[in-house]
Parts: structure tokens; C-alpha cells; sequence
């Protein structure tokens, strides 16, 4: 019996056209959000691995998530971005099991050779240094408190962080030296840290916000396979705000034609657990994402697929996304300004956003590194 065959190689297509070749079968995606794994836009070849008639399909393994132990040079990453709310962030993980299909990080991951599709939700990568890197970064002279944010390109609460731990390593630091975060995530996973984010909170130097897309369970679970359900978020939230912890809720991405229906019910929802503030992005499809998106819509929601890209071209001039700042993450034109509407409108009515919390920088005290001087008082 022969077994499966990779392609001749071929030139890889530009980002911008519609990427050939079969999705990867389904027995062997279970559980995941992409459909295909397509070579990344930095690769000079295209490899396409194909079925040659002789039943060897039948015998590949279901796909597994690998980790890789990464050791990163540095940790804090500087945001100059005028359309973002923080100005420094910490990602512990590349790549994402959630495999949220949306999600904006997926064409990070070509940097690293890997496809945008189920690559980005099987090949991760743990900075385990992270902590460690993180002390010395903060005990530099030149550092200048600011609000760390965990969960800017993936999240912090992903699956694999039950195992290695280390954004409660992470949070241990900031508690430590008493410097403010601001966490996202989709996860109830966060509760694991309740002790150490209410502890924080209570010296005005915690927040989260909890990610929520749909209140639909099933919509949900082909968008997002292994993130937490929407009611385990919600008890998150309700956790959270129990713990003293102030909480948000982030309606994000909202998906035209497919999601934007629910908006009023997601902040209603997530106020009555606890959310005091509340924000929304619109679904972004930047490079490679926008051909996996579109193949998991087709395979999901072949009824609503057309309904949702008409409408996402209509909020950004006809074309799929549009990077310029200000516009990629709310787009413009009459649909995009009926949200921003409806989203002000809500928000007034169920009192969310009436007061900001602004997290304090004062009470930043820098580690002492290995073989330094302890201040003097």
C-alpha cells in the first residue's frame, strides 16, 4: 500500500489570490477551527499534500497540538499604534488552540514558516523564560511603568497554559513589584488566578476583559472549537466581579450577517454578570485569513457566506480589509456607523462605560536583579 505523496514543489501564490488545493479531511481536523493548511506567504514553495488512490489517507493520524519550548530574547513588546488602547504587551504564547477562526494573529505565524490555517492552532510555542525575562526588563533604569497587557496576539488562557503556567508565573512578577495589567481573554481559565488578579485589583492594579462573539452555543463551537463556552465566560465575569476584580466584556470580533444580531443581548448578558465597561472590534481579515475564513464559512454557513463578506466589503471601500488606523477595527460607511449606533445606544441604556478604570502606576516598585543592590530607604 502507498501512502501519501507531497506535490513538486511550485511557486508559492501571492497573498492576495484565493489559494488552491483540498481541505484537509475533516476526521483529521476534529476539534479545530481551520479547514486547510496552506503554505505561508514567505515560502518560495507551495506543497500540497493529495490523496493518490491508493486508500493512504485513511491512515494519517488525527491532527495533535505540538509545543515548543521557545526561549524568548525579550519580553515586553512596545505598541505605537494610535487606534490601540495600551502601549505595551506580553504574549506568552505563539500561536493559539483555540482555533478561533477569526482570529487576526493567525498570519503571525507565517514568520515562523508555518501556515496561517491549522499550523496556527497545532504548532504553539511556550516562552517558558517569560518570567525570568520579565524581572530584568522591569529592573532596568530606563523602564517606565506603563499598563502591561496580556493577550494582544493570542490568548494568555489558551489550553496549554494549564501545563506550563506561565502567565500565573507572569502575574506573580507584576504582583511582586506592583505593576499594573489589563488581561483579555476567552477563557474561564482566568479564574484559576482569581487570588492573585483580586489581590492585584484591590491596589487598583488589575483588570480583565472577557472576549464574547455569540451567546450561541453551536455558532460558538464551530467558531471558536476550544475556547471556553459563552456561559463559562460569562461565569467568569460573574466570578471575577465577585472577587472584586473589575471586568469588561469585549463583543469581538462582530461578524456582519452572522453575529452583529446579538449585540445588545452579549452587553445585557455580560452586564448582568458584573462587566462595568465594554467594547467591540469588527471582524478584521488581514493576508492569509481572509482564505480561511472564507473556507470555514463556506463549510459552516454557506448561506450566510455571501450576506457576510458583502457586508465586511461594505465597511471597508469594497475590499475584504483595510489597514489604515482608525478604520481597520470599525470600519466606516452606513452598516459600520448602524453598529457603532447601536453599540452606543445599548451601552447608555444598561449603564455600561460610566466610569473607566484607570489602573495605577504608582505603586511600581523595580525587582532587585540577581547580584544587585537592594535600594536604600
Amino acid at each position: 500500500m502507498k501512502t501519501p505523496r507531497t506535490a513538486a514543489a511550485k511557486p508559492a501564490p501571492p497573498p492576495s489570490e484565493a489559494l488552491p488545493g483540498s481541505l484537509v479531511d475533516e476526521a483529521r481536523r476534529r476539534g479545530r477551527g481551520a479547514r486547510s493548511n496552506h503554505t505561508g506567504r514567505f515560502e518560495t514553495e507551495r506543497r500540497t499534500t493529495f490523496d493518490d488512490g491508493w486508500e493512504g489517507m485513511a491512515e494519517l493520524d488525527a491532527l495533535k497540538t505540538e509545543v515548543t519550548i521557545e526561549p524568548a530574547r525579550s519580553i515586553i513588546t512596545r505598541n505605537q499604534s494610535p487606534d490601540i488602547s495600551f502601549d505595551q504587551s506580553i504574549n506568552p504564547y505563539r500561536g493559539c488552540e483555540h482555533g478561533c477562526i477569526y482570529c487576526y494573529a493567525r498570519p503571525s505565524h507565517a514568520y515562523l514558516g508555518h501556515s496561517a490555517g491549522l499550523d496556527f492552532e497545532t504548532k504553539l510555542y511556550a516562552k517558558t523564560n517569560a518570567p525570568e525575562l520579565l524581572e530584568k526588563e522591569l529592573s532596568s533604569k530606563a523602564y517606565s511603568p506603563k499598563v502591561i497587557a496580556l493577550g494582544t496576539n493570542t490568548d494568555p488562557y489558551q489550553p496549554i497554559e494549564r501545563e506550563h503556567r506561565i502567565t500565573r508565573a507572569i502575574l506573580e512578577v507584576l504582583e511582586r513589584t506592583g505593576h499594573p495589567v489589563g488581561i483579555v481573554t476567552k477563557s474561564a481559565l482566568v479564574l484559576r488566578d482569581v487570588d492573585i488578579l483580586s489581590r492585584m485589583a484591590a491596589r487598583g492594579l488589575a483588570k480583565v476583559a472577557l472576549s464574547v462573539t455569540t451567546l450561541d452555543r453551536k455558532i460558538a463551537r464551530a467558531m471558536e472549537p476550544r475556547a471556553s463556552t459563552p456561559s463559562k465566560r460569562l461565569d467568569a465575569l460573574r466570578g471575577l466581579a465577585e472577587a472584586g476584580v473589575p471586568v469588561s466584556v469585549m463583543v469581538a470580533p462582530i461578524v456582519p450577517g452572522l453575529t452583529d444580531s446579538e449585540i445588545e443581548r452579549i452587553l445585557e448578558a455580560a452586564r448582568d454578570a458584573g462587566a462595568t465597561e465594554a467594547g467591540y472590534v469588527l471582524l478584521r481579515l488581514p493576508l492569509e485569513l481572509k482564505d480561511v475564513f472564507r473556507e470555514w464559512l463556506a463549510s459552516e454557513f454557506p448561506d450566510h457566506a455571501g450576506r457576510v463578506i458583502n457586508l465586511l466589503r461594505s465597511m471597508h471601500g469594497g475590499a475584504d480589509y483595510v489597514a489604515e488606523f482608525g478604520v481597520r477595527q470599525k470600519g466606516r460607511g452606513p452598516y459600520a456607523d448602524q453598529i457603532a449606533l447601536r453599540f452606543r445606544l445599548a451601552m447608555k441604556r444598561l449603564g455600561l462605560n460610566e466610569r473607566r478604570q484607570k489602573l495605577r502606576l504608582d505603586l511600581f516598585t523595580p525587582p532587585v536583579r540577581k547580584g544587585g543592590q537592594i535600594p536604600l530607604l
